[in-house]
């Protein structure tokens, strides 16, 4: 599955960045293929790995902040791996055809 994340700490002024690289940070080190953008951080692995992860990246992120809010969306897609990657290739090469 794939699991597109926003992490967003509350309460702590306009700046989030410090807090927001903390979810990052522990995305990176959970070994799942994962890609990080201006708005959300997507992983791929099965159902229990992915979600476990997204409350592990709200946690560090609470540390930090009195509230946190958390923005999901999931392709549950069983059998099927590499979607991370797959899926913008697929759109590059259409868009060269």
């Amino acid at each position: 599955m794939l699991v597109a994340f926003s992490i967003t700490p509350l309460g702590v002024g306009e700046s989030v960045g410090d807090l927001v690289a903390e979810a990052v940070r522990v995305v990176r080190a959970s070994g799942l293929p994962n890609r990080t953008d201006a708005m959300f951080t997507t992983i791929e692995g099965e159902w229990d790995e992915c979600f476990a992860v997204v409350k592990q990246a709200v946690e560090a992120v609470a540390k930090g902040a009195p509230r946190v809010s958390v923005s999901l969306k999931a392709d549950v897609r069983p059998g099927v791996s590499g979607a991370l990657t797959a899926k913008v290739e697929h759109i590059e090469r259409a868009l060269t055809e």
